[in-house]
C-alpha cells in the first residue's frame, strides 16, 4: 500500500515537472508579440466661449429705430448731451439740480449703485436735495415730518414733465457711449440696458409704505426704526423719503420708460 501511494505520488510530481517542462520550451522558442499600441482617445476640445446673453437688445427701444453711431467720444461728451437733454426741458435749459460734468458717467454708475448698500454722492448725476429731513416726535418716536416730502415737489414735477419718448430718445442716440462707460465701470461682458432694466423692476418693487415712517439716530445719521425698512437698497430707501405720493408718481415714469427702453407696451 505505501509503495502505491509513493508511485502515485511520484507520478503526478513527474507530471507537473514535464508540463513546466514543456511551457518553458515553448517561452524560449516562441517569437516575442509586441502588446498592441494603446489608442487613447483624443481630447476634447474647450467649449467655445458663449457670449452673454442679451435681455434687452437696444435696437428694440422705440419700435426698433435705427441707432445713429456717435458722434462724440465719451470724454466730450457732456456738451452735446447737455444740450440734447436741455431741449427736453422749458426754457431749453437743464433743471439746477442736474450736475452738468461726467453726466454720462455719473449717470451710469448711479444706476448701477441705486440696488446696492450705498451710493457715492460725488458720483450721483444730481444734486442733493436742499434742506435737512424734517423730522418730528410722535409719542415716544421720532418720525418723518408729514411736510418732509415738499422738498422733493420740484423734482418730481420736473420728472413727471418731461416727455418719456424724447427722453429715451436721446438715451438711444448716446446709448453707444453708457455702453462704453458701463464697460469701464468693471463690466467688460455687460450690457447696460439690461442693467437699467433691472434697476427699473428694482426700484418699481419698492414695497408700499404707511405713513408716519420711525426713525432711530444711533449717531449722526437716521436710521429707519423699522429693520425691514433699513434693510433696502439705497434706492428703495430714496422712493420711500420722497413719501408716498411722490413715489407712486415716479413708478409711473419708470414704468413708461421701461416700456420705451424695451419696445414694450405691456405695463408693469
Amino acid at each position: 500500500m505505501t509503495k502505491t501511494i509513493g508511485w502515485i505520488v511520484g507520478a503526478l510530481l513527474g507530471a507537473a515537472a514535464l508540463v513546466w517542462g514543456v511551457q518553458w520550451w515553448q517561452a524560449r522558442t516562441a517569437p516575442a508579440v509586441a502588446p498592441p499600441p494603446v489608442v487613447q482617445a483624443p481630447e476634447p476640445e474647450p467649449p467655445a466661449p458663449t457670449a452673454p446673453k442679451i435681455e434687452h437688445p437696444i435696437e428694440r427701444a422705440q419700435d426698433g429705430q435705427s441707432i445713429p453711431p456717435p458722434q462724440v467720444a465719451l470724454d466730450a461728451s457732456d456738451a452735446p448731451l447737455r444740450d440734447a437733454l436741455a431741449n427736453l426741458f422749458k426754457g431749453d435749459r437743464l433743471p439746477e439740480f442736474v450736475q452738468p460734468m461726467n453726466l454720462i458717467r455719473h449717470i451710469v454708475a448711479t444706476i448701477d449703485n441705486l440696488p446696492r448698500e450705498k451710493i457715492a454722492p460725488r458720483l450721483m448725476p444730481v444734486r442733493p436735495t436742499p434742506g435737512v429731513l424734517a423730522t418730528i416726535t410722535a409719542g415716544e418716536s421720532l418720525v418723518i415730518a408729514p411736510d418732509n416730502s415738499a422738498r422733493y415737489a420740484p423734482v418730481v414735477a420736473v420728472v413727471q414733465g418731461v416727455d418719456t419718448k424724447q427722453l429715451v430718445a436721446v438715451y438711444v442716440r448716446f446709448y453707444p457711449l453708457f455702453q462704453q462707460a458701463y464697460r469701464e465701470l468693471g463690466y467688460p461682458d455687460g450690457y447696460f440696458n439690461d442693467r437699467l432694466v433691472f434697476v427699473i423692476d428694482h426700484l418699481i418693487a419698492t414695497p408700499d409704505f404707511k405713513t408716519p415712517i420711525a426713525l432711530v439716530q444711533p449717531k449722526v445719521l437716521y436710521q429707519y426704526a423699522d429693520p425691514a425698512l433699513e434693510a433696502l437698497s439705497s434706492g428703495q430707501k430714496a422712493m420711500i423719503r420722497v413719501g408716498p405720493d411722490h413715489a407712486a408718481a415716479l413708478k409711473a415714469k419708470l414704468r413708461e420708460i421701461r416700456n420705451e427702453v424695451t419696445g414694450s407696451t405691456v405695463a408693469r
